[in-house]
């Protein structure tokens, strides 16, 4: 049952000055890869994978959406990461009053992406249906702030693209940054000279550790099944979409000239818009993105990136093999320590987690003292 408010609220107003348009042509994994002489081919394919996906679907859903909803995807597919048995995560955002002919468009949206994909949503029911507005928007925080709730917002921010019409999925994002935003009273009034998003931040933070105690319940609710795959995930995709929010709310005070920041934040200029605008420019990278221009941008950190996205792309390759991905789905609980193909993954993500610890937790890197700041306390 939806709330009254999320029935009759008109479609929420742009609040940005502008659209982000980002250069894809200036791909930062690329550019990392050229700069480090890798290829990454798990990496390359994942991407081609996913582009190729969203054509189709876009192909299969052409007549649906509207100025007042958008088609959106989440997960591999929209972070570029597709491979073979990847689900396809939807949501129909509904932005303005709701209609019952809603519904029905969802039901065929499911139709069309079963056509294309065979597979359903996850079956925690957070994808593959409705989404609204008013919910993701005035929700944030407080019992009414369900873990679905949270979930579609953080993932909206962090890995959602729109399939077809993308006017709902642009003003609910920027209005979603306006929240976080505008009511960050020490980001604002603050004395101290830098600038990191505390409200913004700690709801990543607060997800990041849903996902974490979620594993657990998954485990008891599904009875182990599925453990291995879901475990490998969270050790290397769940955890660089974390980072990814992290880096982002880094933003402000690495990205920004002192110029810019004085701009925006100096008592009585306090330009709201353009802050809004910085982190819609930025979220609209994809996570893999993100962490390559943090990476790109300190040259001390090329190796250590080299190894984070070499570990990456190994997941992805392991991934792909389908074999390798159903064993995962099916292996039992007491064949964890045996098992080659998990071992495997469990190595990657060692090597995965290094990497970061070097990214973040190193006294000369750039991001050392704003992660024990505010990452860590």
């Amino acid at each position: 049952m939806y709330p009254l408010d999320a029935v009759m609220t008109e479609p929420t107003p742009p609040i940005a000055a502008s659209d982000p348009v980002i250069d894809r042509a200036a791909d930062p994994v690329a550019a990392l890869a050229s700069r480090l002489g890798a290829r990454w081919d798990n990496l390359r394919s994942g991407r081609g994978q996913a582009a190729e996906k969203r054509r189709e679907l876009a192909r299969a859903l052409a007549d649906l959406g509207s100025d007042g909803t958008s088609i959106v995807v989440f997960g591999s597919l929209a972070r570029d990461e597709l491979t073979a048995g990847s689900d396809i995560d939807w949501t129909l955002l509904v932005d303005g009053p709701a209609d019952p002919g809603h519904l029905d468009m969802a039901r065929t949206i499911g139709r069309h992406v079963r056509e294309v994909e065979g597979k359903p949503p996850g079956r925690e029911g957070v994808f593959g249906s409705l989404a609204f507005s008013h919910e993701l928007i005035h929700l944030i925080g407080g019992e009414d702030d369900t873990n679905s709730n949270t979930t579609r917002r953080i993932l909206l921010l962090l890995e959602s693209r729109a399939i077809g019409p993308d006017a709902a999925h642009r003003r609910v994002l920027t209005n979603v940054l306006h929240r976080y935003l505008e009511e960050d009273r020490g980001l604002w009034y603050g004395a101290g000279p830098i600038k990191v998003p505390r409200f913004l931040l700690n709801d990543f933070v607060r997800y990041w550790r849903t996902m974490a105690v979620d594993f657990a319940y998954k485990q008891r609710s599904r009875a182990g099944e599925g453990w291995a795959l879901r475990n490998l995930k969270l050790r290397t995709s769940r955890k660089l979409i974390f980072v990814a929010g992290l880096l982002t709310c880094f933003g402000p005070q690495l990205e920004l000239t002192d110029d810019e920041r004085r701009e925006i934040f100096t008592p009585g200029a306090r330009n709201l818009e353009r802050l809004v605008d910085h982190f819609r420019r930025a979220i609209a990278w994809t996570p893999l993105e993100i962490a390559a221009r943090a990476v790109l941008a300190a040259p001390d950190l090329h190796g250590a990136g080299g190894e984070l996205f070499g570990a990456y792309d190994q997941f992805l390759g392991l991934l792909a093999d389908r074999e390798h991905r159903e064993r995962l789905e099916r292996l039992p609980l007491e064949e964890l320590g045996s098992d080659p193909v998990f071992q495997r993954g469990i190595g990657i993500g060692h090597h995965f987690q290094e990497a970061l610890n070097r990214i973040f937790l190193h006294p000369d890197s750039p991001y050392y003292r704003l992660t024990l700041k505010y990452g860590v306390f």
